[in-house]
């Protein structure tokens, strides 16, 4: 699906606006993110793991969908920055590891079967959500590219939490069950697509070397 490259022109246009507000107040982009954070964090842990999925969810959404802010603050501002790209992607794993493991404790309130599977899907999920955006960024460092794959942060995080609301207003807990499931599934597609496109890179790169070489 990859929805969140399409979501970021949005962003700059519906988020400007409040991004320049906070430039002219003095904030910081550094604690905007760090705030982003902490405040995913909490509702994570205080709404979603205690089954508040509607609140819970409608919440995260809010959140998420301004976590573009800080960066159109740096540009503004010109601080657009090798650290502030580390901080926001180092806080950002740490809300998606929130969310996730949210799931995973409530999925220990849902009877069995599906609490089962839901368990095992979110638990799963934890680690395989790290190991996409490792692996991009880890190709990076060496060289190669690797932002191809089936689901993107947004992607995973659209999923479940639109699957927490549906199971929140009502629905089988089963309809969280298959999202969480696509969502560690399509991770795990993903991570397998970034190593085979860094594999191909660093062959090929070989290949060169041998003919300039000869």
């Amino acid at each position: 699906m990859v929805l969140g490259r399409r979501g970021r022109s949005f962003s700059s246009m519906a988020f400007g606006p409040i991004a320049r507000a906070l430039v002219r107040a003095g904030v910081s982009p550094d604690v905007v993110t760090v705030a982003g954070t902490l405040l995913t964090v909490g509702i994570a842990f205080g709404l979603l793991a205690r089954g508040h999925l509607v609140v819970g969810s409608l919440a995260l959404g809010v959140v998420l969908l301004t976590d573009s802010i800080d960066g159109l603050m740096a540009r503004q501002v010109g601080r657009s920055s090798t650290w502030g790209a580390f901080l926001d992607s180092t806080m950002d794993r740490f809300g998606d590891a929130a969310i996730f493991a949210a799931i995973t404790i409530y999925a220990l309130s849902v009877p069995a079967p599906a609490g089962t599977w839901l368990f095992g899907f979110a638990l799963a999920l934890i680690p395989l959500a790290l190991i996409v955006s490792y692996a991009r960024a880890r190709a990076e460092a060496v060289g190669f590219t690797a932002a191809v794959g089936l689901a993107e942060r947004a992607d995973r995080l659209i999923v479940t939490l639109v699957a927490c609301l549906l199971v929140g207003l009502g629905l089988s807990p089963w309809i969280l069950v298959v999202g969480v499931g696509y969502a560690a599934v399509a991770s795990l597609i993903t991570v397998i697509q970034r190593m085979v496109t860094v594999y191909r890179q660093s062959v090929a790169g070989e290949e060169r070397e041998a003919s300039n070489g000869t």
